[in-house]
């Protein structure tokens, strides 16, 4: 790095000096909430930076909680689409997320919020991060929908909660852009149990009807139910245990080709000695797109012996991130916040039975959309095939055996919260550094 001049505007020194007076007065500007926690601040000219721009760094010592920002107000034309970009560059910083991130707020001339789209005030907005340049910056930044009162957008940079560590900033820039075309995907549940067959495959070709009819319905996506190869017909795990991809996946790859959509099937998988149950999905190539081994298993399962999955793998399709999970998981945060945390914006989920409540706390929690298909009966007060979204409001839910239900959503539209705000973008910045712990 070259540095050309640097600027100590913060609380300790930095040599060397240039007076704080000779720093544009529509330039980016310092900020710390106290003067007991204000980091170093200083501006550098990098020729290693993009188009050799100017690298604002905050740099934190070893005091605990440190926190401040650089800020620059932005003009801005209320009811038009913007785009935010900047380049991060972090030391030190093991969770870069939560402690150097970037904050919008839209205002008015004086400084006021404005109201949003939601009935609301516009809540800040937080953007998330989007890989990194070959040099080596983390690229953050997203697109807005600027509230129509809206005239000046505070943008802050910011370094918080850590120790003996630093931030660069560069290339900041807020532009407008033309709407972003939207990524809608269609869910479809099926609501069916299969009963008085004889075999795993018999069972397998139960559902076609079904999800032909998802398909005749422009489904993007048919959740289908756990371990459907032994539901109905007598067969223990051990009976039906195959391999994946196997039988099981070469039908429903079949089915998916036929009909161009992606399936997900609850399968028992055998993989040497160990049979896991597993949710496999097959995409439109008609191949297996991934798989996912049930993590949370209950008391029947360990009897039966099934062996937990490990990962939290998520999937990438033509409408956007997939997780899986299956029945038992739905009980437990981890499963679906590490499905999440992976980039999951949509989780489908087999299930024998389960608290419908505990589906409606993991959709609101992740921010996902959540698609179940169970065998439980749609009279009784207990699971449902039903689509959940962000809110955990069942967008369709299945009333009688056999109801293939599809909703339409839009992945790329936020769903603002009164006084939160965007949770989801928040749940990114916000959520605890080590998450869950043994």
């Amino acid at each position: 790095m070259k540095a050309l001049h640097c600027i100590a505007l913060g609380c300790l020194i930095c040599v060397p000096l240039i007076a704080a007076d000779r720093v544009p007065a529509n330039s980016w500007k310092t900020y710390t909430p106290r003067q007991e926690i204000c980091p170093n601040f200083g501006r550098l000219s990098d020729d290693a930076a993009p188009e050799n721009a100017e690298v604002l760094w905050i740099e934190a010592d070893a005091r605990d909680g440190i926190a401040g920002s650089w800020n620059k107000v932005f003009p801005i034309k209320g009811g038009q689409y913007y785009r935010f970009s900047v380049l991060r560059k972090t030391k030190g910083i093991e969770t870069p997320r939560r402690c150097a991130l970037v904050k919008i707020t839209w205002t008015d001339d004086k400084g006021n919020l404005v109201d949003g789209y939601d009935g609301d005030r516009a809540r800040p907005e937080y953007p998330l991060d989007h890989g990194t340049t070959d040099a080596g910056w983390s690229i953050v930044g997203d697109t807005y929908h600027v509230p129509k009162k809206a005239t000046q957008a505070k943008v802050e940079l910011q370094l918080r909660w850590v120790r003996n560590a630093s931030v660069q900033w560069t290339a900041a820039s807020l532009k407008p852009v033309d709407a972003p075309k939207h990524r809608i995907v269609r869910l479809a549940t099926v609501h069916f149990r299969p009963s008085g067959l004889k075999s795993a495959k018999q069972n397998c070709e139960s559902f076609a009807p079904y999800i032909a009819k998802a398909a005749d319905k422009k489904a993007d996506l048919v959740c289908l139910g756990e371990c459907l190869t032994m539901v109905g017909n007598g067969k223990k795990y051990i009976d039906v245990a195959e391999l994946v991809p196997g039988p099981s996946t070469e039908y429903f790859g079949r089915l998916a080709k036929q009909h161009d959509l992606y399936i997900v099937a609850g399968l028992v998988e055998r993989d040497g000695t160990a049979i896991y149950n597993t949710a496999a999905l097959l995409g439109p190539d008609g191949k297996l797109a991934g798989k996912y081994r049930k993590v949370c298993l209950p008391r029947e399962e360990i009897e039966g012996g099934v062996t937990p999955g490990k990962t939290y793998p998520v999937f990438n399709t033509r409408f956007g991130k997939l997780g899986l999970m299956v029945c038992w998981d739905v009980h437990f945060p981890e499963v679906a916040r590490n499905l999440s945390n992976n980039g999951a914006e949509v989780i489908a989920m087999p299930i024998w039975g389960g608290n419908p409540a505990l589906a409606k706390a993991r959709a609101i929690e992740n921010q996902i959309f959540l698609v179940s298909s169970t065998y439980t009966d749609h009279n009784r007060d207990w699971m449902k095939s039903a689509v959940w979204d962000q809110e955990g409001k069942m967008l369709a839910v299945g009333t009688a055996w056999g109801q293939v239900h599809v909703v339409e959503v839009d992945l790329d539209k936020r769903k603002h919260w009164q006084w939160l705000g965007d949770f989801k973008a928040r749940i990114y910045r916000e959520r605890p550094e080590n998450g869950f712990q043994n």
